[in-house]
């Protein structure tokens, strides 16, 4: 797992370095959530909406809403697809998201309708350290985290 400081960042997954949504791609199915950084700097997560099983969905529409600490705003799609699944435990429990972003608090799964395409405008691989190094100094220096 990578890591920056107490940032982790495990390099199997795509990140949208717009919205700091994480991406887990297996067995045609693409699992989404929030990563840590995005999340310190959104706060402890109040209230959750997500989207109706079945949905389709475009890269970069909203497919939820979040209300945390700091912000209130729209889950956007980092690909598009249709919606397969979302989990249930995080609208009952907003809470899991800061707990485990990378495991029990996934948001939605769905599965992607253009994933090579997509996937290579998302940050993975080689990119991945200095995106996060620049990542962390940019909202250092907004003041959105210590």
């Amino acid at each position: 797992m990578s890591t920056n400081g107490h940032y982790s960042f495990p390099p199997e997954l795509y990140y949208d370095g717009a919205t700091h949504v994480w991406v887990r791609y297996a067995d045609g199915e693409a699992t989404l959530g929030l990563d840590a950084l995005g999340l310190e700097s959104l706060g402890d997560m109040a209230y959750v909406s997500l989207p109706v099983v079945g949905r389709p969905v475009n890269r970069g529409e909203a497919i939820g809403s979040l209300e945390a600490a700091k912000m209130v705003g729209d889950l956007l799609a980092p690909v598009s697809g249709a919606i397969a699944a979302r989990n249930e435990a995080v609208l009952r429990d907003p809470a899991l998201v800061n707990a485990d972003p990378y495991g029990a608090g996934w948001l939605v799964r769905l599965t992607p309708a253009q994933w090579e395409r997509e996937s290579a405008e998302l940050i993975h691989g080689a990119a991945l350290l200095a995106w996060v190094a620049a990542e962390i100094e940019r909202y250092r220096t907004q003041g959105w985290i210590d």
